[in-house]
C-alpha cells in the first residue's frame, strides 16, 4: 500500500486529549489514520489497562447468563414458576442484552452517552435486575425487572467493553478482544457452583441481592477509568501504510488487513456482508444459548448426578471463555474468517456428540462434548467483534457491531424459549440434532464472508472514499 506524499499533515493535539502533536495519514484508498500520539499521551498510562478493566467488568456480568441455568430449579421452587417461565425470563434477558447494543452504539458515537456513563447506568440496572429476580414472585414483573432492565444493563456493559478494547488495539484486536470476551463466560464459574451447592429456597434472596451489589461495585470501579481514543487513532509505533511494527502486529495485519475505509451503518449494510454476519450470529448464537440453557437439565434427565451436571456446565463456561481468548489469538495468525468457520463447525459437531454420550450414558464422554460445545459456543463472539471493525472500520464500530450483535436477540428466543418447546415435542435428542444441523448451515453461510473493497468485483462496487 502506498500513500500520496501530500496526504500527510501535522496537527496540534486536541486540547485536553494528548500531550504531543499527531499526524493524519491518508492511504491510497482514502482511509485516514491518526498517528503520533501514544497511549500514554492520551490516557496517562498504558493502554493495557483498557484490556484488563473491560475484562474484569465482563467477568462480573457473566453470572446473569452463564450461571442462570444452574439457578433455575431453585428459582422455580421459590417463586412457584414453571420451567418454561424460567426459560422465558432468560430469553427476554438475552433479547434485551443484545438489542441494546445498536441504540447504545448510536448514542455513543454521537457523544450523547459516554463509555463511562454507559457503564454506570448498566451497573445500576444490573442491580435492579437481581433485586427483581430475588423479590418478585409475579413472573411478568420478574421478566420486566431481570429480563428487560437487567438485560439492558448487561448489554450496555458488554457492548461498551467490547468496543473499548477494539478501539485501543486496532492492529491486534483478535487476541485482545478474545481475552476480554472470555471473561463473559468463565467469570460465572464460582456462581455456577454456588447455585448448585449453596443456593436454596431458604437463602436465595440474600444470595441474589449480594450478587447484584457485587456487580454494581465491580463495574462502577472499572468504569471510572474508561476513556475512548480519538477517532481514527492508530498506535504511534506501527506504520499504518507499510504495516511495519513488532512481529505480532505485522503477522496479524498480514492476515487481517484494516478496513479499506470507515463505513457508516448504511454503507456497511449495502456491502451485503453485515447482513450475512447478522444471519450467522442468529443461527450460531441460538445453538450456543440452547446449550447453556439445557446442559444441566439434560445431564440430570439422563441420570447423571449433580456433580456431573454442575461440572458439565462449569466446564462449558470455562472452555467457553478460554476458547474465546485462544481463538482470538489464533485468528491473528490464521485470519478471522478461517477461525470463525472452524469454531462454528466444532460447535455443530459437539451437539451430535452430546446426543451420543447421553445415549450410551458415558459421563466422561458427556463432559468431553460439553468441553467442545463450550469452546465452539463462545469463540465465535470475539470473531464477529473483531471482524466488524476489520471489515467496516473503527469509527462507526459501536453502531455496526451493535447491528451484528443484535442477531443474538433473535437467537435468544429460539435458543431458550423455543428450545424448550422443541425439547417438549421432540425430546433432547431431537433438539440437540436440530441444533447441530443449524450450526453446520451457519458455517456454510460464513464461507461467503469477505472484506468489502478488496479484490475483484468487490473493489469495483465500492463507492469512492472521501479524502
Amino acid at each position: 500500500m502506498t500513500a500520496d506524499p501530500m496526504a500527510t499533515r501535522n496537527t496540534p493535539a486536541d486540547p485536553g486529549t494528548a500531550k504531543g502533536a499527531y499526524r493524519e495519514v491518508t492511504d491510497s484508498r482514502g482511509r485516514v489514520y491518526r498517528v503520533g500520539e501514544t497511549d500514554r499521551d492520551i490516557l496517562g498510562h498504558s493502554r493495557k489497562l483498557m484490556v484488563y478493566l473491560p475484562w474484569v467488568a465482563m467477568m462480573a456480568i457473566s453470572v446473569s447468563e452463564y450461571a442462570y441455568g444452574s439457578a433455575e430449579d431453585t428459582l422455580s421452587k421459590a417463586h412457584g414458576w414453571t420451567q418454561s417461565n424460567t426459560f422465558w425470563i432468560l430469553s427476554v434477558w438475552v433479547f434485551f442484552q443484545a438489542g441494546i447494543a445498536f441504540p447504545a452504539g448510536w448514542l455513543r458515537e454521537r457523544g450523547i452517552l459516554t463509555a463511562r456513563r454507559a457503564m454506570y447506568v448498566g451497573s445500576g440496572m444490573c442491580l435492579l435486575g437481581f433485586l427483581a429476580l430475588s423479590h418478585l414472585d409475579n413472573v411478568l414483573l420478574a421478566i420486566l425487572g431481570f429480563g428487560v432492565v437487567g438485560g439492558v444493563g448487561s448489554g450496555l456493559i458488554y457492548a461498551t467493553c467490547i468496543n473499548m478494547v477494539g478501539k485501543w488495539f486496532p492492529e491486534r484486536r483478535g487476541a485482545k478482544t478474545g481475552f476480554v470476551n472470555g471473561g463473559f463466560a468463565y467469570g460465572s464459574l464460582p456462581f455456577i457452583f454456588i447455585f448448585n451447592y449453596a443456593f436454596d429456597t431458604g437463602n436465595y434472596d440474600e444470595v441474589l441481592d449480594l450478587i447484584g451489589v457485587y456487580v454494581l461495585i465491580v463495574v462502577a470501579v472499572c468504569a471510572f477509568f474508561f476513556k475512548d481514543p480519538p477517532k481514527n487513532w492508530w498506535p504511534a509505533d506501527i506504520d499504518p501504510l507499510s504495516r511495519a511494527g513488532d512481529s505480532k502486529s505485522a503477522a496479524s495485519l498480514a492476515k487481517n488487513p484494516p478496513a479499506v475505509r470507515q463505513y457508516t451503518p448504511k454503507e456497511a449494510i449495502r456491502t451485503g456482508m453485515l447482513p450475512l454476519m447478522w444471519i450467522t450470529v442468529v443461527m450460531t448464537a441460538g445453538v450456543s444459548i440452547f446449550g447453556i440453557s439445557f446442559q444441566v437439565d439434560y445431564a440430570k434427565e439422563i441420570g447423571f448426578g449433580p456433580l456431573v451436571a454442575a461440572s458439565s456446565m462449569g466446564i462449558m463456561a470455562v472452555i467457553n471463555g478460554v476458547g474465546r481468548a485462544v481463538v482470538g489469538w489464533l485468528s491473528d495468525l490464521w485470519g478471522r474468517k478461517t477461525a470463525l468457520i472452524f469454531v462454528i463447525v466444532v460447535l455443530g459437531l459437539a451437539q451430535f456428540g452430546v446426543i451420543w454420550a447421553g445415549d450410551i450414558k458415558n459421563e466422561w464422554l458427556f463432559l468431553f462434548f460439553a468441553f467442545l460445545s463450550g469452546f465452539g459456543g463462545g469463540a465465535f463472539y470475539p470473531m464477529f467483534a473483531a471482524l466488524t471493525p476489520d471489515y467496516f472500520g473503527e469509527n462507526y464500530n459501536a453502531t455496526n457491531y451493535g447491528l451484528v450483535y443484535s442477531g443474538k436477540l433473535v437467537s435468544g428466543l429460539f435458543g431458550g424459549g423455543l428450545g424448550s418447546m422443541v425439547v417438549g415435542a421432540w425430546g433432547y435428542d431431537g433438539a440437540y440434532a436440530l441444533a447441530g444441523g443449524i450450526s453446520m448451515v451457519a458455517a456454510a453461510i460464513a464461507l461467503l464472508l469477505r472484506q468489502p473493497g478488496r479484490g475483484g468485483k468487490a473493489a469495483a462496487a465500492e463507492p469512492r472514499a472521501a479524502g
